[in-house]
């Protein structure tokens, strides 16, 4: 989805009383304070039956009234902070919003479930120059639950919300006055979520969200780990599809994790069972690489080209490497979200979903988290510094470039599992982590290099055939040659911290 249809939205939530909003007038500029007029609002929430939305805290609402009438899908970023994605009103959930939430719903159907109904008093904070700084409201608001067994709440509140590109400062000096006023912050982050918790009727109360007990066994840490990866691919699933910076690639990190902690610990998680789901992982890492590769090509040969002196840049290779990059790009983008729509994808997250709520641990998951999880973290180093002992051993060539990228690999995993064990192992895991993390960035370095040589050859060849100079791409391909020389020298040297061990 195009950023237009988005919308950042950084609001505070206030309990309410007969009194109304205090007067803010000279609180972080405000010059005035402008009567808006009471406004109707008509929202119907959407959810699955069992309010899967509703426990991630996402919230999805067809809306009447107002000056954004229209379907809202709000993901949440932070405390207070949400992106708002907006669609036409209809009478279904529009496509391109129900595409940000395949992962959650995975083929149930999006129900309402909630309808809330808000007589809005809204007022306008602007300064001197009568720009708008914030929006705020007092909300007189009625809902009711559309389910079976449901009934109906009423409250009032306040609300402040920020203007578009204003300082979050200026809801911090808001909120002082507001307190100095005698106003509290409300007891929920939102109205759906306030509607929810008082309109169980006689059911019982849909309980919050929580977090899973502090693990104690070394089976509990190893969940521990795999729950949160499992979280990041649901919560990143959104922001893939909608393009956004670093996404696919801290998803595809996510799912590296995930895989690894399944390979790392199979004396804790029965191989037996989690293979099946560590191979989708890998296939999943796999289509995720298609587009993060091309991200991080693109924008190193793009970064490589403007640092140039201009009477070095021969010939359209501006033109030419754009060209490249976009179609590449768009292709490799394309792609994904095919495979982010598929069953198979679904299906992999079902099967990781299962696995956490039957896990298939072995007798030593109930043992010392210390003793197993650092016995399974040495395996993992003792691989990895077998393969980079071995791969500069090999002469420089086609063979030693692979054997690095095995070793990057090997060393990546060996990273994630320090990672999974530092809650139990401390600072020697926390440090083990931290040298697996230069040793990747190096390697890293090297097999990117690989890869931008791999394409200036075929952007010289491009550039021949058209009748082109090929010499920027030459001169850019004998600099990517002096980097991967670099980043090899330093091999040797980091490498020998690695002895040391997740003991320290």
């Amino acid at each position: 989805m195009a950023d237009a249809d988005a919308k950042r939205e950084i609001e505070r939530k206030y309990e309410s009383d007969d009194s109304g909003l205090p007067d803010l007038t000279g609180v972080g500029g405000v010059a005035a304070v402008l009567d808006k007029g009471l406004v109707e609002l008509d929202a119907t929430y959407y959810d699955t039956a069992d309010e899967r939305l509703a426990a991630a805290g996402l919230t999805l609402r067809r809306r009447t009234g107002g000056a954004d009438a229209g379907w809202h899908l709000k993901l949440p970023v932070a405390p207070g902070v949400r992106d708002e994605i907006r669609a036409p009103l209809s009478d279904t959930v529009p496509p391109e919003i129900a595409a940000l939430l395949r992962s959650r719903a995975r083929g149930d159907e999006l129900v309402p479930l909630m309808r809330l109904r808000s007589a809005r008093d809204l007022r306008h904070l602007v300064d001197a120059d009568g720009t708008l700084l914030a929006e705020a409201s007092v909300d007189a608001v009625t809902a009711e639950r559309l389910t079976a067994g449901g009934g109906t709440a009423q409250w009032t509140e306040i609300e402040v919300e920020l203007a578009d590109d204003g300082d979050p400062a200026f809801l911090d000096q808001v909120d002082r006055r507001l307190r100095k006023a005698g106003v509290r912050p409300s007891r929920s982050p939102s109205k759906p979520a306030r509607a929810l918790e008082q309109t169980a009727g006689g059911r019982r109360r849909r309980r919050k969200k929580t977090e899973p007990a502090e693990p104690v066994t070394a089976g509990e840490h190893v969940l521990a780990y795999l729950r949160a990866q499992r979280d990041a691919l649901l919560e990143l699933d959104p922001a893939v599809r909608r393009d956004l910076p670093d996404s696919v690639h801290r998803m595809r990190v996510a799912t590296r994790r995930a895989r690894s902690t399944l390979r790392t610990f199979r004396t804790i998680l029965d191989a037996s069972v989690t293979g099946p789901v560590g191979a989708e992982l890998k296939w999943l890492a796999g289509e995720l690489g298609r587009d993060r590769d091309q991200e991080v090509l693109a924008e190193r040969l793009t970064t490589a080209l403007d640092t140039l002196p201009p009477d070095l840049v021969t010939g359209p290779a501006h033109a030419r490497l754009t060209s490249w990059t976009k179609t590449r790009g768009i292709a490799a983008h394309t792609h994904l979200i095919g495979v982010l729509d598929s069953p198979r994808h679904l299906t992999l997250l079902n099967g990781l979903d299962a696995l956490l709520a039957v896990p298939p641990l072995l007798r030593p998951a109930a043992r010392n988290p210390e003793k197993e999880l650092k016995k399974a973290v040495h395996r993992d180093l003792t691989k990895v510094t077998a393969l980079l002992s071995r791969a500069l051993d090999l002469p420089p060539g086609t063979a030693r470039d692979l054997a690095l990228h095995e070793a990057r690999k090997k060393a990546k995993r060996t990273r994630y599992a320090a990672e999974a064990a530092t809650p139990a192992l401390g600072t020697p895991a926390r440090t083990l982590t931290g040298t697996m993390k230069s040793l990747t960035s190096l390697l890293g370095e090297h097999q990117d290099s690989v890869m931008a040589r791999r394409a200036l050859r075929e952007l010289a060849a491009a550039a021949q055939e058209a009748g082109e100079s090929a010499f920027t791409y030459g001169l850019l391909y004998g600099r990517e040659e002096s980097r991967a020389a670099q980043a090899e020298a330093a091999l040797p040297g980091l490498g020998k911290e690695l002895d040391r061990g997740p003991a320290g």
